[in-house]
């Protein structure tokens, strides 16, 4: 889709301070940056820890890149009242602030929601943490995959894998990145409710609140149980792979059947309705096979699409990187720091009267001080050394760091 009018990005002119660490906090502040906000990344003299985190080229993280370009980058140390004043006195000039450490830390700095809404009532306030700012488990640690086995996600996996008795071992975080989503789309919310009231307010994201809102039926299974087991969707033997078929309405089931001319599948009497189909979906799938072993990935794949059976070619996540059609619709940006460019993914919404691209910058550690300082509020090239000299940025060697 191609932006129609004005191409302006949507959020331009609103600044967000942006204090998170890790991956919930900055993805939610990247897609404020993606969408035109000015994000002014607080991080600490030694950078964001998720800086050093793999895959590294040239001593730059492309994973960091990915949650924090188009973001400006100024380093404080936070430990220094000096720095907590220049923050204060941000805060008057920034419409939304972003934070994912754990409840009471940014009270304990002199930063929390009710210190910083006195100084400014319009602030939006989005704290992301792992089970919320109340309750007897805030205070607890809790990163994604913490809240992963305490939601019933990793079990809900195991039981539909049907050949596993443990969860199994994982490393994509999903908690974070809903996280990051939900604490975006409240964000925009509270900016609607603001433009009508004129006041800001607190946002709440706990990633275990996450979790749950995914397990749509698991949550409503676990209170009444159903009558039949749900289809498990998993792998199909080709000759040369692995396919996924998934002929979920009655349309979908003919037209597999007359793709794969197999009367076992039309006649079989556990297959002729919907719900029949989905209480023996692993033995429809054993027929199914017999049909794909005879043929290879690619072979299955143009006879089911031209049949019009929702089907998928499992493939590694590098595949998407040169794939026609996600290169055609946009969903990859060129960001870049000082190791060089590479591709980054785009929000996964595109809109007709707006920009919402990634920005291509990934900013060094402290690289937008002078300038953010001097704009922002006002500060000379004098009052910026003088706060330098009290140590505000942290120590000469931590700063030559960046």
């Amino acid at each position: 889709m191609q932006p129609q009018g004005t191409t302006n990005p949507p959020l331009e002119g609103v600044r967000v301070l942006d204090f998170s660490i890790m991956l919930a906090g900055p993805y939610c502040a990247r897609l404020l940056a993606d969408a035109g906000a000015e994000v002014i990344k607080i991080e600490p003299p030694e950078g964001d820890d998720m800086r050093l985190r793999a895959p590294l080229r040239g001593g730059q993280s492309a994973y960091f890149g990915q949650l924090n370009a188009g973001k400006r980058s100024l380093a404080l140390d936070l430990k220094n009242p000096e720095a907590i004043e220049l923050v204060r006195r941000l805060v008057k000039e920034s419409d939304i602030l972003v934070e994912n450490f754990r409840p009471g830390v940014m009270d304990r700095l002199g930063l929390g929601y009710e210190a910083l809404r006195a100084i400014n009532p319009r602030l939006i306030y989005c704290s992301i943490s792992g089970y919320g700012q109340t309750g007897p488990a805030a205070e607890r640690a809790a990163y994604a995959m913490i809240v992963h086995a305490e939601s019933g996600f990793d079990r809900s996996l195991m039981r539909y894998a049907g050949d596993r008795d443990r969860p199994a071992a994982g490393a994509v975080f999903v908690a974070d990145v809903l996280g990051g989503i939900f604490g975006y789309s409240a964000i925009q919310t509270a900016m609607v409710q603001r433009a009508r009231t004129g006041t800001g307010q607190r946002i709440d994201v706990a990633l275990m609140d996450c979790m749950l809102n995914l397990l749509v039926y698991e949550l409503q299974e676990a209170q009444f149980a159903p009558q039949a087991p749900r289809a498990a969707y998993g792998p199909v033997r080709a000759s040369d792979g692995d396919i996924l078929v998934a002929p979920i309405t009655p349309r979908n089931f003919a037209a597999l059947c007359e793709v794969t001319g197999q009367g076992e599948l039309a006649n079989d009497p556990r297959f002729r309705t919907v719900p029949g189909r989905a209480a023996n979906w692993s033995a429809m799938m054993q027929v199914v096979e017999k049909w794909s072993e005879q043929h290879t990935v690619r072979e299955c794949m143009a006879a089911l699409d031209k049949a019009g059976v929702p089907s998928a070619e499992y493939r590694d996540p590098g595949a998407a990187l040169t794939d026609p059609h996600l290169l055609q619709r946009g969903a990859f940006a060129t960001i870049a720091d000082s190791a060089g460019e590479f591709l980054g993914v785009n929000a996964p919404w595109k809109m007709s009267s707006g920009s919402t691209a990634m920005r291509r910058e990934i900013p060094a550690v402290g690289a937008h001080r002078d300038e953010l300082l001097s704009r922002v509020l006002g500060l000379s090239g004098e009052a910026i050394a003088g706060l330098a000299g009290a140590g505000v940025f942290g120590s000469v060697s931590a700063r030559s760091k960046g």
